[in-house]
């Protein structure tokens, strides 16, 4: 078996996320403006990962989404970062990792995923113990077009949990694959019958669940690098496969795509795992690189870098937590907190407010990593927290309200 360093793994993961210099990422690293340029920048993110995951939270002044595509375009107007989902974009809106927008030629190898919740996973068959709201919306959609969630029949409700009875039979008519999302206006969704939105060449075909799994199984492991099974499978949120996994992974073993691969910690533990060929080639062409550690960039929360919590530990010796469903008093570092990245390490979480009608971004918390102020690796850790900040409050359009960080 191949084995890679912590080191190593970690730069590799920061390369094929996109978050290292264009020669060792294949990816751009500007993207200023609205236009196609832009446009198809973001969408090159998109396709490394297979997926961008989407969250509603905006209050550090732009949503995860967009934060993703910000970190690693600078210059990238975040506003555009909601517009993406359009009609004739290379795009679709579908399960993920979370709800995400999704490179449209994955949307034959979701056909299991779309059988599969033809009874919704949380809330069961609602079509079918609701038919009569199921046929009116149908025939709502196909006679007068696009329908936004908001304007759907029916009272409100008080949370996500008691949505009303057409929004939750959208949603399961949309998770089978009758209904798509056409676009979201103000982070609203608006939808549309599958065959106005998800041209023929991709809906009128499925990929049978080996090839499928095959297929997602490489698109995670291409956007990690490095990454072990649970890390590959959580990726997708590929749950009771437990004889198809391991029988994909050995398939492509087989066939060159991937090699089994342990990382090996400072203390020589071993954790298996698994890499492509071309990426532990370029795993050992950067352990001799020396990112810069003087200019620092926040990473959303959800970043496809931090939501494997324990993956980021090892690779990172960074303690990733979200907070957000946590009792105020019971935090430890705030509501909404972006880890700093500066060269390959993280070096310092911030919890953020923004403020639209003061212009204001506050900074209601700051940890570093570091908590030697007065030393030279204290120092630059703040310098690069600093530069991260003035870039993030620049392309958010919003000053920056005190120093206390």
């Amino acid at each position: 078996m191949e084995t890679i360093g912590v080191r190593t793994a970690r730069r590799l993961a920061l390369a094929r996320a996109g978050l290292l210099k264009p020669e060792w990422t294949g990816l751009p690293r500007r993207a200023s403006g609205r236009g196609r340029r832009a446009r198809s920048a973001a969408q090159r993110v998109i396709q490394r990962f297979g997926y961008l995951q989407l969250d509603t939270v905006s209050i550090a002044g732009a949503r995860s989404h967009a934060i993703v595509l910000m970190s690693r375009l600078e210059g990238f107007d975040p506003t555009l970062a909601e517009e993406l989902l359009q009609p004739g974009e290379p795009l679709f809106e579908y399960w993920g990792h979370e709800a995400s927008w999704l490179p449209i030629e994955l949307y034959p190898v979701f056909e299991f995923r779309r059988k599969a919740f033809r009874h919704h996973p949380w809330w069961g068959d609602v079509v079918g113990e609701h038919p009569d709201v199921a046929r009116r919306l149908r025939r709502r959609i196909e006679e007068e077009g696009p329908l936004r969630a908001m304007d759907m029949e029916g009272e409100g409700s008080r949370g996500w949990w008691e949505l009303k009875v057409a929004k939750k039979v959208a949603t399961a008519l949309w998770s089978s694959g009758e209904l798509a999302i056409r676009e979201r206006r103000n982070f609203q969704r608006t939808y549309d019958l599958a065959e106005r939105v998800i041209p023929d060449a991709w809906r009128d075909r499925g990929v049978p669940v080996p090839d499928a799994l095959e297929e997602l199984l490489l698109y995670a492991l291409r956007g990690h690098g490095w990454a072990a099974t649970g890390t590959l499978t959580q990726t997708w949120r590929l749950r009771n496969w437990p004889k198809e996994i391991p029988a994909a992974l050995e398939r492509l073993e087989q066939r060159g795509a991937i090699m089994a691969c342990a990382l090996v910690s400072d203390g020589g533990k071993r954790s298996r795992g698994w890499i492509r060929p071309e990426d532990l080639e370029l795993g050992a062409r950067l352990e001799s690189v020396r990112p810069r550690r003087d200019r620092g960039v926040l990473l959303s929360p959800f970043d496809p870098v931090l939501w494997d919590r324990a993956r980021v530990k090892k690779l990172f010796s960074f303690e990733q937590i979200c907070e957000i469903f946590k009792p105020a008093e019971k935090r430890k570092y705030g509501y909404y907190c972006l880890p700093v990245l500066a060269g390959d390490q993280l070096v310092a979480r911030f919890d953020l407010k923004a403020d639209r009608k003061a212009g204001r971004l506050h900074v209601l918390t700051a940890h570093y990593e570091n908590d030697e102020e007065g030393s030279k690796a204290g120092q630059r850790d703040r310098e690069a927290a600093r530069s991260a900040l003035n870039r993030y409050t620049e392309a958010v359009n919003l000053g920056l309200a005190g120093e206390r960080f």
